[in-house]
């Protein structure tokens, strides 16, 4: 097991900031409340860093692409810094493969979690009107809906989160070798 606390420090604030930065991406792309107060939080946690990158890297439609760069970016710092720090060369093929792979397996994540938060909020207090219940319920609509088609709720029960869980943890067992 890795102990050096170096790689533990940059894992957890790149895994960190990359999460707001992918979080923004979603966001955007569902079309979330912008005047949600953490929607605003991550505005303003990234727009130092996307506003540049929006007069370089224009959208593609609702995807926010300058995001996606960022995030890109964040996830091949990261790996830089923790191959540096291990003292490990890897051919510039497989930091394109790791960072792509790495990113995919944290934007999966950030919708598990969102997920099982929904599912929870579900059971505990359905129609919340916090600010946070309101943010996952829109994130997380778009793979609701999706999934209802092939599989449409049987009477009050909705099994689509079974499902969306098991395609996530599919994804994201092939995408781990990739995470440094």
């Amino acid at each position: 097991m890795n102990s050096d606390p170096f790689i533990l420090l940059i894992k957890t604030l790149g895994n960190l900031y990359l999460f707001v930065v992918l979080l923004r991406m979603v966001l955007q792309l569902t079309r979330a409340d912008f005047y949600n107060p953490i929607s605003q939080g991550v505005v303003k946690a990234t727009s130092p860093l996307i506003l540049p990158l929006r007069k370089i890297v224009p959208s593609i439609g609702r995807l926010d692409t300058a995001s996606l760069v960022l995030a890109l970016l964040v996830q091949l710092v990261t790996l830089i810094l923790i191959v540096t720090i291990k003292g490990v060369s890897i051919a510039p093929l497989s930091y394109a493969i790791y960072t792509l792979g790495g990113t995919l397996y944290h934007l999966l994540d950030l919708y598990f979690w969102a997920m099982l938060i929904s599912v929870i909020l579900s059971w505990v207090a359905p129609g919340a009107s916090h600010p946070g219940a309101m943010l996952v319920g829109q994130i997380t609509a778009p793979l609701y809906q999706t999934c209802q088609r092939f599989i449409p709720p049987l009477g009050g029960l909705d099994l689509s989160p079974i499902f969306i869980f098991l395609a996530i943890t599919f994804l994201k067992q092939f995408l781990a070798p990739f995470v440094v």
